[in-house]
Formats: structure tokens, sequence, C-alpha cells
């Protein structure tokens, strides 16, 4: 989930180090996200969830932002993986796997999707490398850097589209994601004919 399209073969990057309790405190976060959206994610709310006074969260995260931050990273890793996992396996048809595991994710977890997605992204501070392999899976499905941002850019408008029932009523998305998946195919499978030309 990244308009940054890298290179191939981005490596997996190591997690960023935390404690077991650091973790914990995360994976509560993600519950109460889940729940009550970014806005009913407070220090307060998270520490009445914790049974602790939320003063103590601070010896496990240094306060909202690094909180967000160890949300974002857990998503980065989550969707990574499971969109790696898309492309490997749909290796007919990579771009509509991808396509129907990013949608699948973003249903199941629209909260912390958009989190992921929203502004104040904090690329500057994710573990180096995360980014360019989360994203991987968009150019290993097409091939080619700017078509995989625009595959990306289809995919993350379409979903917030969906999430906030911007379709006209009665719009068949299944449909609509798959004649989506048809035409990132068919323009992989034309660029992929003309590089064979030049190459003759």
């Amino acid at each position: 989930m990244t308009a940054v399209v890298p290179a191939p073969s981005a490596p997996h990057p190591a997690p960023r180090p935390r404690t077991e309790r650091a973790r914990q405190v995360i994976a509560t976060a993600r519950v109460v996200l889940e729940a009550e959206g970014i806005d009913g994610l407070t220090m307060r709310r998270l520490a009445d969830e914790l049974g602790i006074r939320a003063p103590s969260l601070y010896k496990h995260v240094s306060g909202k932002p690094d909180l967000e931050l160890g949300l974002v990273e857990l998503a980065m890793e989550e969707s990574g993986d499971t969109l790696h996992r898309a492309v490997a396996r749909g290796s007919a048809d990579p771009v509509g796997a991808l396509l129907t595991a990013y949608r699948s994710m973003g249903l199941t977890h629209p909260n912390l999707y958009r989190l992921l997605t929203g502004g104040g992204f904090p690329r500057d501070e994710l573990v180096p490398g995360l980014e360019e392999w989360a994203g991987e899976p968009f150019y290993l499905a097409v091939g080619e850097p700017f078509l995989a941002q625009a595959l990306w850019s289809f995919a993350h408008g379409t979903m917030i589209l969906e999430f906030d029932h911007r379709f006209l009523g009665g719009s068949n998305l299944d449909r609509t994601w798959r004649a989506g998946a048809d035409a990132f195919t068919a323009a992989r499978t034309a660029l992929a004919a003309k590089a064979v030309d030049r190459d003759r």
C-alpha cells in the first residue's frame, strides 16, 4: 500500500526492534483503531483498554505519533506479505490476484487502511526499505514501474470510493474491480509485446 513503486527484488527489511510490551501496546491500539477509528484512538482510551494509567504508556511508546508509526509499519508488513503471496499464487492472473487481495484487506480493515494511506504518512520515519518492499507486488504484477504506480492509484482510488459509498447506487463493484484488472493486464501484455519487438 504505497505510492512508491520499487525496482524488482526489493529486500524484506527486518522489523523495528521493540520490546514485547511495546508490541502488546501496538496490538491493543490496533484493536481500538479497528473498532473506533483514528479519532477514538487516544492515549487515555488505550490505557483504559490495557488497564493501566496513561502515563505508563510512555514507557513503551514515545507518544501517539510513535504509536501510529508502529501501526503503519505493522499494516505494511501484513499488506506486503499478503500481496506478495497473492502475486506469487496468481501466476496466470497476477493483476487480478493482487487486486482481489488488496480489496479484501481494505474491506476487512478499513480504519487501518485509512491510517496507512491517509495524509501525514510518516515516510521519513519508516524502517528503511519497508515501503519499497511493501509496494513491490504492484511492480511484480505488471513488470513496469509507471504502470505499477498507475495500478496502485487505481486500487487505492477505487478502495476509497467504495469506502465512502461514492459509486452510483446499483453499481456492481465486483465488475468494476475486474474491469480494472483486465485493463491493467492488457496494458502489461502490450508493454511486453513492445519489448519483444524492440529486442528483435
